[in-house]
């Protein structure tokens, strides 16, 4: 799973973003990457912003514990999450392993 990795008690999920979609929404895998789309515009954060919540709401925990830690200005994101395994991350996020 070149989308998900376990690293020093984190995980990072490796995400490409499609702004402007209808709903938000988890697609499927593309390429070493998750696919969500946003109905959010990539402008001043707003994307962002709404990754991270809705990405929250998708595995039950706070945003505090999600972290944008690259891509803040690309389609192409990792994100830190805190407090799961990487069993639990692919059991809540309901992604084929």
């Amino acid at each position: 799973m070149g989308w998900l990795e376990e690293k020093n008690g984190y995980i990072y999920i490796h995400i490409h973003v499609q702004p402007r979609a209808s709903k938000n929404q988890i697609v499927g895998i593309h390429g070493d990457s998750l696919k969500v789309r946003l109905t959010s515009p990539p402008v001043e954060g707003a994307a962002n912003s709404l990754l991270v919540e809705f990405i929250g709401k998708k595995l039950g925990i706070a945003k505090s514990k999600i972290e944008i830690v690259a891509g803040e200005k690309s389609r192409h994101k990792t994100l830190r999450v805190e407090g799961l395994s990487k069993a639990e991350t692919v059991i809540s996020l309901d992604i084929a392993a």
